[in-house]
């Protein structure tokens, strides 16, 4: 027995003379015997096998950066599509409710025509339906505090060897109440002007610059041609920055029914009520009066349409949800081929690495420590690249709302606000899904990573 344990003896002793010196081990020594010497320190106690995980994760990731960075690619693109269609959404969705909302609040829209479904497509009959007795009649209804015709009559505009082609509005003094307008320069039209139809204009911000911009001219106190007609400007409107608000002229009706269009009915009637408590009720009373006035039958369609501007903003978010949903399955597909790719990187990284697995076991890693260290991995690519994603995806939708909004505006981004709408979904939503693609996608390489034999795996890696 002497024998057999003389020569196991001497080769435990000759053991230490072989091991170099602290300053070359440092510079020898290999990456198998570095997680080796890893193992060694986490079973002595020192770190959490969870924290060993993720530095080992973050080796492997660092080791192989370009094939880590394309491998999040699929998720990058994912989330960015998801994170730019909800910003796109809801930047235009503020911006549109902006838009309506300075339409007039606790108001009420009456248009011309009775509206038929023809083919998807709704069209309008009768667009003479709405007449100067009717604005009587809705003007003496209860809770009715503000009212105002629109004669629409676009054309050209005139000034010296300046012209602009814009949308000429008849309406009422009761138009800048409703629609809460601001004079940067002198005053709205009388109502002493309105009901004498005076040849007297209240021009928007756009239309000041493109007339009198280069001149340097105080637009108040100008003569003005439209289309034959000629106008006094009195006032010009503060800039709202809204789609064509800014670009329109504002006359008495009268004055744009006898010297611009030769009509004696109106394209729109606007009803303010006095409280939003009060605006179904102002709906329903001005129905009541019409179909009085129009004697039409009970039960027959109406020949004019009404609509408060809550409505509109209901169906304006509505549209905007749809959208959103649309955008965001079209971005779960990119997510879902992101995931796959992530899920065969992963598998790859699992048969490169056979040894290394096997060595682990061996030398007494459990076999979720393995699990944890590849679905760690995952986690870590799929995070990432929901970081970046979230980024990019909100650069991407700023970008878009500045172009669309830019083009809607004529390129009059000067004057428009881009909302740009950071909400807590856009927040956490980049980090759950990725957190969800990591743990569906990179589970199935991690357990099968967990299971290898030891034995097999180190015979299968020579």
């Amino acid at each position: 027995m002497s024998r057999s344990i003389r020569p196991h003896a001497t080769r435990l002793t000759k053991l230490p003379a072989t091991v170099p010196s602290s300053s070359q081990a440092a510079t020898q020594v290999t990456p198998l015997e570095s997680i080796l010497q890893d193992l060694r320190t986490q079973r002595g106690g020192q770190g959490s096998p969870m924290g060993a995980s993720l530095v080992s994760a973050l080796e492997a990731v660092w080791a192989n950066r370009t094939r880590s960075l394309l491998t999040m690619l699929g998720v990058v693109i994912g989330i960015a599509a998801v994170i730019g269609s909800l910003t796109l959404t809801q930047g235009v969705g503020a911006y549109i409710d902006g838009i309506i909302s300075s339409e007039g609040a606790n108001t009420v829209f009456i248009q011309p025509g009775s509206a038929t479904s023809a083919g998807g497509v709704r069209t309008k009959q009768a667009y003479q339906t709405l007449t100067p007795h009717d604005l009587q009649t809705l003007s003496n209804l209860p809770h009715v505090t503000a009212i105002s015709p629109f004669v629409s009559a676009g054309g050209q505009v005139v000034y010296g060897n300046q012209n602009w082609k814009t949308r000429v509005q008849g309406v009422s003094t009761d138009l800048q109440t409703i629609q809460d307008w601001n004079l940067a320069e002198g005053l709205w039209f009388s109502p002493q002007q309105d009901a004498g139809g005076a040849a007297v204009a209240v021009i928007g911000d756009t239309v000041a610059q493109n007339l009198f911009g280069n001149s340097g001219v105080n637009p108040v106190g100008q003569q003005i041609r439209i289309n034959n007609a000629l106008f006094r400007v009195v006032g010009v409107l503060a800039p709202k920055g809204g789609f064509m608000q800014d670009d329109v002229i504002y006359i008495p009706y009268k004055a744009a029914m006898s010297r611009l269009t030769n009509q004696n009915f109106f394209s729109e009637i606007e009803v303010q009520a006095d409280s939003a408590d009060n605006l179904n009720l102002v709906q329903q009373e001005i129905t009541t009066a019409l179909e009085q006035n129009h004697r039409i039958p009970k039960g027959q369609p109406d020949d004019f349409q009404t609509q408060t501007s809550t409505q509109i903003l209901q169906e304006e978010n509505q549209a905007t949800q749809a959208i959103s949903i649309l955008f965001a399955g079209i971005a779960a597909i990119s997510l879902t081929v992101g995931g796959v790719g992530i899920m065969n990187i992963m598998l790859v990284s699992v048969t490169e690495r056979t040894r290394e697995i096997g060595i682990r076991i061996s030398v007494g890693a459990r076999r979720r420590d393995i699990r944890n260290q590849f679905l760690i991995e995952a986690l870590l690519l799929c995070v990432a690249g929901g970081v970046i994603g979230l980024l990019l995806g909100m650069f991407v939708g700023w970008l878009m709302i500045s172009v669309i909004i830019s083009a809607l505006t004529r390129g009059l981004a000067g004057s428009v606000q881009v909302p740009l709408i950071i909400s807590p979904t856009i927040l956490i939503l980049p980090f759950a899904v990725s957190v969800g693609i990591g743990l569906v996608f990179g589970l199935y390489p991690a357990v099968r990573a967990s299971r290898l034999d030891p034995i097999v795996a180190i015979r299968r890696a020579r």
